[in-house]
This record gives structure tokens, sequence and C-alpha cells, in this order.
């Protein structure tokens, strides 16, 4: 069983709690894949100096925010983590080149625990959490993705967990289905096209070439998981747009799946 990879646009803490066009994607996304072995999340709210994978038996809900509705700090998502596994990313990155670090006390920040209450709501499949080097940027990000390649074919979907556009400068007065400005769309346009062409040089030089690029991503740690996703289709990866649309305006909360290009792609939903 080969998985692809994925990304994924996570968006509020709120989005199991509203209804939106990607709410009711990822609900559905589970049911397109083969069920996985594990699953691995770069995630962009586990910010450290070099790669770091969590392993523990049983995963703790983080709830890393504050000021939302009391119903999101009741909710948990309990999945097993699995220490096995963990050895296993810690192998192909240190064969890579990378120095990896395994933390036995960390559970699942948002950027897992609340896109995957919506794609896998049992809980029940092993989870791991691998850390973001926001400092080392695009490059790090897909030579790591690339050096965990391997696991797609072990049964382990590598998803990275962040956001197409991540401006929460702009947050504030908009709805949860409010349009986006030109000055979104205009970004994840041109990233998409990118990755439709398979334009690597383009996609690392992206805050030169994309337009709004640093408005969008003031920092870049919620755009970095899409690289790793992309590395781990290899070399030949090819990407394809599962879904499409937008939260609080500013917020486009893409959803994209990577393959190696003799491999099949999914039904776009």
């Amino acid at each position: 069983m080969t998985l692809p990879s994925l990304f994924l646009s996570h968006g509020a803490p709120t989005l199991p709690l509203t209804e939106t066009p990607a709410r009711e994607f990822l609900k559905t996304l589970g049911g397109t894949l083969e069920r996985p072995k594990a699953i691995l999340v770069v995630s962009a709210h586990w910010e450290t100096m070099v790669p770091t994978v969590n392993a523990v038996e049983v995963n703790d809900t983080i709830h890393d925010f504050g000021g939302f509705p009391r119903q999101l700090y009741q909710m948990r998502y309990p999945a097993p983590g699995s220490p096995a596994v963990a050895a296993r990313v810690a192998e192909l990155l240190t064969a890579a080149g990378f120095p990896c670090n395994i933390d036995r006390k960390r559970g699942l920040d948002h950027g897992a625990w609340v896109p995957l209450s919506l794609i896998y709501p049992q809980a029940d499949i092993p989870v791991l959490q691998l850390s973001v080097q926001t400092h080392l940027g695009p490059e790090h990000h897909l030579r790591v993705g690339q050096a965990l390649a391997a696991l797609r074919d072990e049964g382990v979907l590598i998803i990275g967990s962040g956001s197409f556009t991540h401006d929460l400068s702009e947050f504030r007065g908009h709805g949860p289905n409010d349009p986006a400005p030109a000055w979104v769309n205009g970004f994840a346009d041109w990233f998409d096209a990118a990755l439709t062409r398979d334009d690597v040089p383009a996609l690392l030089d992206y805050r030169r070439q994309a337009p709004y690029a640093t408005k969008n991503h003031p920092s870049e740690e919620h755009l970095l998981p899409i690289y790793a996703a992309l590395g781990a289709a290899g070399q030949t990866a090819r990407a394809e747009r599962l879904h499409a649309s937008s939260t609080f305006s500013i917020l486009r909360m893409d959803v994209y799946a990577f393959h190696a290009r003799n491999e099949p792609a999914m039904a776009a939903a």
C-alpha cells in the first residue's frame, strides 16, 4: 500500500464547531483513503531547532490556544502513538543527514487533532507529530519530506498541517464564510499554478516571486508543512488540489494530495 502525502489547511481551532465547506470536505476525506497503519503530522504548531518526533503510547490533547468557546477545550482526541514508527522516522532522518530528537511526552497540538477529529473521528489510528524548523525555510522541509518518502510504502500517511494563507493581523471582523480578498486569492492562485507545473525552484523562491507572499505569510511556519508533504512524494511528485475554499476571509483552506507520477490520482472533491 502506497499512500499519497497530504497538505491540510487546518484553519482556526474552531473548525470542528463551524459550518464551512472545509469542515464538510475533511469529514469525507478519510473515506477516500486506504486506512493507514499510522499517521505522521508535520505541524506548524510545533517549532524546534532540529527535527523532533513524538513517541508516546497514548497522545494527550494539547489545547494550545486561548479565548475560544468552552466546548473546544472539552474536546479530546486520544489517538494512540507509535514509538516504533517514531524510531523509524528518526532512522530515516538520521540516514539522510538530519539530526532528529525523540520527545517521549508531547501529545497532539491543534494542528494535528483539529483536522484529524474530522477525518478520522474514532481516534483509533496511531498518530505521531514531527516538528518544523521555521528558521531553516522551505528547502530544508522539502528535503525532510524526501527523507521520509519510504514511509508512504510502509502504510504511513504523511500529512503537512498548516494554512495556505495565514495573515492573522487581518482576522478580526470577518465571519467564517466571508469571501477571500484579491490579495489572498492572488497568492493562492500563484502557488497552485506553481504546484501544478511542478516548478520547485519557483516554490522555493515564493517569497520573492509570489504576489503578496509576505502579506499572506508574515512568518513561514504555516506554509512549511506543504514542502514536507511535497518532498514525501519523491523526486517526480505531482500535486492534486482536492479542495479550495476560504474561512474568515483571510484563511485559504486548500487541501492537496501529492503522488509520484506513476501513482494513481485521488478523485478531487
